[in-house]
C-alpha cells in the first residue's frame, strides 16, 4: 500500500499482518538459541511476555540462568576462532545476507515490534530499516576493520593492526529493542567477535527473530547465541563469565553500575548507553518554527522511550510565554492509540511497572511546585493498555526533581532561563550527560555552547539525527565509551603493535 491508501485500511492490514504471526508465537512459544538450535532452558523454567496494548500473553519464554548462560558461552568460545579467522569479504557477504533477510521481514518485525513494545508503528516500520542499515554499514567495514597505523622511528618500522577481543556478551533495553540490538551485534560480529545476547525481557520477541534471520542467513552456528531471561539471573550470569571478553549494555545507569562491578573480578572491558536528562536549549534567535517541531518530536516520539530524548526545555524568558503556549496546544493535539494504527503517535507504555514510574511524576511535579499544563493521568486507550496522556510540566526550575531524574516517557519540563550563561549552568546542572540540543541562529553562541555542554552528543539546530561513522555514547552517568564506526572497533577489538627493526639499532651487551 501506498501513502494514499487511507490510514483506516493500513490500520486493518497491520493488524491482519500481525495475527497469524501472534498466533504462531503464541503456539510456539520462545526459546534459547544456542548453537543454531533453538532450546529450553536447563531447568524448564519459562516466563510470559505480555503486549502492553492489552495484557494479553504473546508466549512462553525460555527463563535463562547460570546453566544457560555457561552453554552459550561455551559454545561462542569455542565458535570465536573460525568466525575469527574466517576471510573478512566471507564476513561481509554473510552480514549483507543477514541485511537482506531484516529488509525482506521488515514489515513483520515492525508490526511485532509495536504489539511486544508499544511503540507506534510509523516509527517501528522505519527501525527495522535502519537494523538493516545497521548491518550493511558494518558488514561493509568487515574488510578494513583489522586496518591499523604505520608509525615508523628513525631505526624501526612501527605498524599497528586490531584483532578481535573474543566472544562478547550484548545486553539490550526494551525500548526499540531490534534496532538497538543490531547497534551491537553488527559491529561485533564484523569485527571477527561471537557473541552472546541478553535481551531484556520485558521485549523478547524480535531477539528471537534476529537470531533466526541471523541462522537462516547463513552466519555458522554458535556465533549468535541469544539467551532469554532475567538481570539478575542471565544477565549477571553473562557480566560474570570468565569466557566473555566484554559487555556492551544499553539501559539504566544504575544497572551499568552493577555490570562493572559484576565485570571487575574478569577484568571485562565495558561500553555502557545508559540515562539520560537531556536538554534543548532554544534561544530567542532562533528559527522558533523549526525549534518547536524539534522539542515535540524528541521528547513524544517513540512513547518519550529514549535515551536521547530531549526531556528539559530551557527556554529563553523572552521568549518563553508565546513558545509555551504553542507548546502547549501541540501537546494537546498528540493521538494516543493503538500501536498499529498509523495514525497514533503515542502508544502504550512498555509494561505495568514502567507505567506507574512515569504517573508517580506527576504527584513529585505538584509537590515541587510545578504546573501540570497538559495531561498528569493515564488515558483510557484502546484494548485497555498502559496508556498515559501526553504531559507538559512548566513554572519548573533545575533543582526540581522532575528536572533532575529521568522519568522515561512522553514527559516535557519546561525550565525558562536568562542569558546564555544561565543556560549552560541549568543544562549542565545534571548527574548525566548524554546529549544536548541547541537552537540560535547566533553560530558563534551555537559553538561556545556546544563546547561548554557536559554531553557526548550535541546537535546544532537539528533534532537527533544518526549518522553511523559518528561516535555515539554519553558521559558522567550517560555511559562509557563509542559506538559508530572505527569508535565500535576500538571497543570489540585490540590493538596489537608490532615493530620491525631496522637492524641497525644499537643494543646494549650485558655480561660481558
Amino acid at each position: 500500500m501506498d501513502k494514499a491508501t487511507p490510514k483506516a485500511d493500513l490500520f486493518k492490514a497491520n493488524l491482519d499482518r500481525a495475527a497469524p504471526l501472534l498466533a504462531k508465537l503464541k503456539d510456539d512459544g520462545i526459546g534459547h538459541m544456542i548453537d543454531g538450535q533453538t532450546v529450553p532452558s536447563i531447568s524448564g523454567a519459562t516466563f510470559e511476555t505480555r503486549s502492553p496494548v492489552d495484557g494479553s500473553v504473546l508466549a512462553k519464554v525460555a527463563r535463562g540462568n547460570a546453566e544457560d548462560i555457561d552453554r552459550a558461552a561455551t559454545i561462542a568460545a569455542e565458535a570465536f576462532p573460525a568466525w575469527r579467522d574466517m576471510a573478512a569479504t566471507m564476513r561481509r557477504k554473510l552480514l549483507h545476507r543477514v541485511a537482506d533477510a531484516i529488509e525482506a521481514r521488515a514489515d513483520d518485525i515492525a508490526v511485532l515490534e509495536c504489539i511486544d513494545t508499544g511503540q507506534a508503528h510509523r516509527f517501528m516500520a522505519k527501525a527495522a530499516i535502519r537494523a538493516a542499515e545497521n548491518f550493511r554499514f558494518f558488514a561493509d567495514k568487515c574488510t578494513d576493520a583489522r586496518d591499523g597505523l604505520n608509525t615508523p622511528s628513525e631505526e624501526h618500522w612501527n605498524i599497528s593492526t586490531r584483532v578481535p577481543i573474543g566472544p562478547v556478551g550484548v545486553i539490550t533495553p526494551w525500548n526499540t529493542p531490534f534496532m538497538l540490538s543490531t547497534w551491537k551485534i553488527a559491529p561485533a560480529l564484523a569485527a571477527g567477535c561471537t557473541v552472546v545476547h541478553k535481551p531484556a525481557e520485558w521485549s523478547p520477541v524480535t531477539a528471537d527473530l534476529l537470531a533466526q534471520i541471523v541462522k537462516e542467513a547463513g552466519v555458522p552456528d554458535g556465533v549468535l547465541n541469544t539467551v532469554h531471561g532475567f538481570g539478575e539471573e542471565a544477565g549477571k550470569a553473562l557480566t560474570e563469565h570468565p569466557a566473555i571478553k566484554a559487555i556492551g549494555f544499553v539501559g539504566e545507569s544504575a544497572t551499568g553500575s552493577a555490570i562493572m562491578a559484576q565485570g571487575a573480578p574478569t577484568l571485562k572491558r565495558v561500553h555502557f548507553e545508559l540515562g539520560g536528562k537531556n536538554p534543548v536549549i532554544v534561544f530567542d534567535d532562533a528559527n522558533l518554527d523549526r525549534a518547536l517541531d524539534a522539542v515535540v518530536f524528541m521528547i513524544y516520539s517513540l512513547n518519550g522511550e529514549r535515551c536521547t530524548s530531549s526531556s528539559r526545555l530551557l527556554i529563553q524568558q523572552s521568549i518563553a510565554e508565546p513558545f509555551i503556549e504553542k507548546l502547549t496546544a501541540r501537546v494537546k493535539a498528540l493521538k494516543v492509540g493503538h500501536p498499529l494504527d498509523p495514525a497514533t503517535e503515542i502508544g502504550p507504555l512498555i509494561h505495568e511497572r514502567h507505567l506507574a514510574k512515569v504517573c508517580s511524576y506527576f504527584d513529585v511535579a505538584r509537590q515541587d511546585g510545578a504546573v501540570i499544563a497538559v495531561g498528569g493521568k493515564t488515558h483510557d486507550g484502546p484494548g485497555g493498555g498502559h496508556y498515559v496522556q501526553p504531559t507538559l510540566v512548566t513554572a519548573a526550575n533545575a533543582k526540581m526533581r522532575v528536572a533532575q531524574e529521568e522519568v522515561f516517557g512522553p514527559f516535557l519540563t519546561v525550565i525558562p532561563f536568562g542569558d546564555e550563561k544561565d543556560a549552560i549552568a541549568i543544562a549542565n546542572d545534571v548527574k548525566y550527560g548524554l546529549t544536548g540540543y541547541v537552537w540560535t541562529n547566533d553560530m558563534g553562541r551555537a559553538l561556545r555552547v556546544a563546547d561548554a555542554l557536559e554531553a557526548g552528543m550535541i546537535w546544532l539546530n537539528s533534532e537527533n539525527v544518526r549518522h553511523l561513522p559518528t561516535p555515539f555514547g554519553g558521559m558522567k552517568a550517560s555511559g562509557i565509551g563509542r559506538d559508530g564506526g572505527d569508535y565500535s572497533f576500538d571497543f570489540y577489538m585490540e590493538t596489537k603493535h608490532v615493530s620491525l627493526a631496522r637492524g641497525t639499532h644499537k643494543i646494549q651487551r650485558l655480561g660481558i
